[in-house]
């Protein structure tokens, strides 16, 4: 039984898979029209989510399956104490596939060690969020016709960007790919996915201060929301919030086939002047979305007749016992977890669940 969990839980040929599965969707949309019949889709949204839940709900209905679920933690019983855990095994019974979202850094890996029907990570705090990767790399695929040897610019929240963490994974995968990384100090990618991510492939990257310095070079600007729920301050929120604006003017500097994208909501970053450049790709982005978990919920009900199931916290190479200092981490939040710890190349100790370094 198959969990999307991380996107490198999927090989590239998988990847590419899901992408012409998504495509065939896209072309003969009647062919997969009732393909789940009478399947059903849980949506456990414990934090708030538009297109991400909305997207998933069309994906289950347009395959002519059913969905039930709720889109706020106030609306399930955690709001009574239960655990992620609990709640999985419980909705197990009630449904054949989960897409879970929670404000807790490694809680879709709690719901998959726990439940018996497959389990999509639709985002975990600052932490990854997979399907929003499907959704970029197959707009990448439509907009330019390939994933290796590209240019990306990540513009803004690096730090707490879950979906760059996740685009990055993917295309240090593909050959002859670059990262430009540009953000304020407070706002960098984490070290661990430099370490572990970007160094481990070889992937070139490097960092600016400045958007108009790269946009020249860049064949995707991939910009993101300064996201103010994940900032212990308040005041370092609205220091932080605008200093990347894109307008028009920035597009100037551009080449006439980059495109942009944005993973949604936006606020300010991008001026709705942009809209109608017809680089700006972040609504058939949205789009792409939908027809990329309808690939993907197919492929995983297809999956799950094949019981096996291999555990992530458990097996060769983990610590338990080793508790994690962040306050976002599932395992400082919920009872019951055995914090566990795996032990990477350099011998550096990395918390299972959300990935920090563990002392």
């Amino acid at each position: 039984m198959r969990s999307l969990i991380d996107i490198c839980d999927f090989t590239t040929q998988e990847l590419d898979e899901l992408m012409a599965t998504a495509i065939d969707i896209i072309d003969t949309p009647d062919k997969s029209r009732d393909s789940l019949n009478g399947k059903i889709l849980a949506t456990l949204f414990f934090e708030p989510s538009t297109r991400t839940r909305l997207s998933f709900e069309s994906a289950m209905l347009g395959l002519g399956g059913s969905v039930l679920g709720f889109s706020g933690a106030s609306n399930s019983s955690a709001a009574k104490g239960e655990t992620m855990a609990d709640t999985a095994q419980v909705v197990s019974h009630y449904a054949d596939i989960i897409a879970t979202r929670h404000p807790l850094e490694g809680a879709p890996l709690v719901a998959s060690e726990n439940a018996s029907i497959p389990v999509i990570n639709a985002g975990d705090g600052g932490h990854c969020h997979p399907t929003q990767t499907l959704a970029d790399i197959l707009t990448i695929y439509r907009e330019i016709g390939r994933l290796d040897h590209l240019r990306v610019g990540f513009c803004g929240d690096l730090k707490y960007g879950r979906t760059v963490h996740s685009l990055i994974s993917a295309l240090s995968r593909y050959e002859g790919n670059e990262i430009v990384l540009i953000s304020p100090d407070e706002l960098k990618l984490p070290g661990y996915i430099k370490e572990e991510v970007i160094g481990a492939s070889g992937m070139k990257c490097i960092e600016v201060s400045e958007m108009e310095e790269v946009m020249p070079t860049l064949d995707v600007l991939y910009m993101t929301r300064v996201q103010g729920e994940r900032f212990a301050s308040y005041d370092e929120y609205l220091r932080l919030r605008d200093v990347y604006t894109l307008t028009t003017e920035k597009m100037n500097l551009a080449k006439e086939d980059m495109i942009v994208l944005h993973p949604l909501p936006r606020v300010n970053e991008i001026s709705v002047e942009v809209d109608s450049d017809p680089r700006a790709a972040y609504f058939r982005q949205a789009m792409n979305g939908k027809f990329m978990r309808m690939a993907l919920i197919l492929k995983l009900i297809g999956d799950s007749e094949d019981k096996t199931k291999v555990s992530r916290v458990r097996g060769e190479g983990i610590v338990h016992d080793v508790a994690c200092q962040n306050p976002r981490c599932v395992t400082t939040n919920e009872r019951g977890l055995v914090p566990s710890a795996r032990v990477t190349a350099d011998g550096v100790l990395r918390c299972v669940y959300c990935d920090s370094i563990v002392k």
